[in-house]
């Protein structure tokens, strides 16, 4: 007897009761496969990354075109059981009214939440003004709303990854997002326990996304210790994969052996996850 799917209602309210309480981790795929598997590790919840989904592309970092993003979007929703929190970028747009249309597509597609960054992509100008962003977070907020208000909102202040590791102005930024009607906020690049709980505790009692993309000090227990609700690990799983790829293929191509090949997974188990469906 087939077992029946949880529906894309089902999947946000389980989204949302993973932010109520305790502290989870939401690792990030890039595909369909890497989806499945992280499925199959009993993970809770998964994230898309706007950087693993963009090297699969042959782009950069934020070089997708939005059709392709809401494409890839679809499909992890209808590949996986879990819920969906959809890396957003920027909401493809500079202004609050393209920002509004992006979102209500992105919810469309049936993701369980997504966040929006203020980041403008611009080197000389990374960051919206604070009026500007918080109107971006506004739009959002209606846009999800507009469709039954069940998926998640994330506001992400991207300070710290732009060359502006500010914690106070972060942290303003933030709070005028949770006032703005943010679900969940997101300060990507802050690494130390002062400045993660700084943040935890500014925002209170709404819940803090931590990312975590390379090997530190801490544990999944202290970080939630710190107040934090859930870690993600953008693009880092991606990038694992791809050193692994690219260790092996440079031995090929360099020295003519094939050692890197024996780090690879089994092709046995690899078909046996993937054999039953979805």
């Amino acid at each position: 007897m087939a077992l029946t799917r949880p529906g894309i209602a089902a999947k946000r309210q389980a989204f949302r009761e993973l932010h109520e309480s305790g502290c989870f981790v939401i690792p990030n795929p890039w595909d369909i496969g890497s989806a499945r598997y992280l499925q199959s590790l009993g993970f809770k919840a998964l994230a898309t990354t706007s950087s693993g989904f963009a090297w699969s592309q042959a782009r950069p970092d934020c070089g997708v075109p939005r059709e392709r993003v809401l494409q890839h979007l679809a499909e992890l929703v209808a590949a996986t059981d879990l819920p969906v929190n959809a890396d957003f970028e920027n909401g493809f747009a500079a202004d609050s009214a393209g920002v509004r249309e992006s979102v209500r597509l992105a919810v469309e597609t049936g993701v369980a939440g997504l966040s929006i960054e203020d980041s403008t992509g611009n080197a000389a100008a990374p960051l919206f003004d604070l009026n500007t962003a918080v109107e971006r977070v506004r739009a959002a907020r209606r846009a999800i709303d507009e469709r039954g208000g069940d998926a998640l909102l994330v506001a992400r202040a991207e300070c710290f990854l732009v060359g502006q590791p500010d914690l106070d102005t972060t942290i303003g930024r933030l709070k005028a997002y949770a006032d703005a009607g943010a679900d969940c906020l997101y300060a990507p690049g802050i690494r130390t326990a002062a400045q993660i709980s700084a943040v935890v505790e500014a925002v209170r009692p709404k819940p803090v996304n931590l990312l975590m993309i390379a090997p530190g000090e801490f544990t999944l227990r202290q970080i939630a210790d710190l107040g934090v609700r859930r870690v993600s690990v953008g693009g880092a799983l991606a990038r694992a994969a791809w050193g692994g790829f690219m260790r092996a293929a440079r031995e090929i191509a360099e020295h003519g052996t094939f050692d890197g090949l024996k780090v690879g997974a089994a092709g046995k188990e690899l078909n046996a996850l993937f054999g039953g469906g979805a």
